[in-house]
């Protein structure tokens, strides 16, 4: 695999309250809790628990996206579900 590869999203899940399972392009899964993130600015409608299930992926940028335009690049997100890994039984 190309040292450069970042995987992007290619799956997530509501696991919880504010908590998203998370699928990358690499088979990396794990759960990542946005339950303590003060959402503010152009990010405060994440506060709302209905509006923050409305995640989905956009398959073209292999983001998380909301309806709006708000979106949070996969990058971090890898980061965080790589310390919280799912692991195959």
């Amino acid at each position: 695999m190309d040292e450069n590869y970042l995987p992007v999203v290619v799956g997530v899940a509501m696991v919880g309250d504010r908590v998203l399972r998370l699928l990358f392009s690499d088979g990396t899964a794990g759960d990542v809790d946005f339950s303590a993130e003060p959402w503010t600015g152009v990010l405060a409608p994440l506060n709302d628990p209905a509006y923050f299930a409305e995640v989905t992926v956009d398959p073209e940028a292999g983001t998380l996206v909301w309806p709006g335009g708000i979106d949070l690049a996969p990058e971090p997100l890898y980061q965080q579900a790589k310390a919280h890994p799912l692991l195959a039984a």
